[in-house]
């Protein structure tokens, strides 16, 4: 009697071990993990800071209320001192403001380019992987090329081809760049869909290619796109970051951003460290944010990890 109730508890233990879905496995897995708890907290608290930054912002950010406290000859700026946490930058205006309101600047261009370069990486490996026969060769080698050149390098190079430079012209440099990303991994993920038993079962029963496409196969190749793109926001804000580092972002510094901040201070480094400390050290630890809560996705969701 013993041994069948033993038996029985091992079969449904298996059961239920089976029926568990690979999200809810992963997401078990993710909140046991330190690193994407941290990962996830960085990334909540830079979120909601750049949402809020407006309201949070103590003073205008563009407005050089501290402009008497400015001595150029000196090359003295305003201390910290009470109203103002972090005293004031070049011109007189609130540095803690700046530092606050540069946040949502930085996320909504890290945002921005990776779902254009998500968009434009789900076009070209959709039509890669389903299509294959030549489509596939020359999307590939386009793919490629762009794949072959510094990625920093190549959205110089874009950002440079425009005669205004503005913060859509960095968004469109940085998505540019990550658009080769997205489509190599979809068309990998479509290729190894193309011979699973459900593609191959609906081919069999006569469904049309536009179907098993966009039903069977698109949806189940997603996974690893999506969480290569927590990594590529972490590539494009540094990427952005130093486009506008280059002077080739946002000339209007009424709204401030980050790497244009870095830019705006790099001729008094020396003197005047903590300008440069603060931005810096803000893009360093959003970035490392969402590299690790990517990568903990990635393992996570690697079926060869489940348990």
């Amino acid at each position: 009697m013993a041994l069948g109730v033993s038996k029985k508890e091992k079969i449904d233990g298996l059961a239920e071990s089976a029926g568990v879905s690979l999200a809810a496995s992963a997401w078990k897995r993710l909140r046991r993990s330190p690193v994407f708890l941290i990962g996830a907290t960085i990334i909540g608290i830079f979120v909601v800071l750049s949402l809020l930054s407006p309201w949070l912002a103590p003073q205008d950010p563009s407005v050089p209320m501290l402009i008497d406290q400015v001595v150029k000859a000196r090359n003295e700026i305003p201390p910290p001192q009470p109203g103002h946490l972090l005293g004031g930058d070049l011109q007189g205006r609130d540095f803690f403001s700046r530092l606050l309101v540069g946040s949502q600047q930085t996320l909504i261009v890290g945002v921005g380019a990776t779902i254009i370069g998500l968009a434009g990486g789900l076009i070209l490996g959709t039509l890669a992987g389903a299509l294959g026969g030549w489509v596939d060769s020359v999307v590939m080698r386009i793919v490629d090329v762009m794949l072959s050149l510094p990625s920093l390098l190549l959205a110089f190079s874009i950002a440079a081809m425009f005669a205004r430079p503005s913060q859509f012209t960095v968004i469109l440099a940085v998505s540019i760049v990550q658009i080769p990303v997205f489509a190599r991994l979809l068309r990998g993920s479509m290729l190894a869909q193309r011979h699973s038993d459900h593609v191959l079962a609906a081919t069999a029963l006569g469904v049309k290619k536009g179907a098993i496409v966009f039903r069977h196969m698109l949806p189940n190749s997603l996974s690893p796109v999506i969480v290569q793109s927590t990594l590529v926001l972490a590539t494009a804000i540094i990427e952005a970051a130093a486009l506008s580092f280059l002077g080739l972002g946002n000339p209007d510094d009424r709204l401030p951003e980050w790497g244009q901040m870095l830019g705006d201070v790099q001729n008094v480094f020396d003197t005047h460290p903590h300008l440069a400390a603060w931005p810096a050290v803000c893009i360093i630890v959003v970035a490392l944010g969402f590299t690790l809560m990517g990568e903990t996705l990635r393992e996570a969701l690697d079926p060869k990890n489940r348990r």
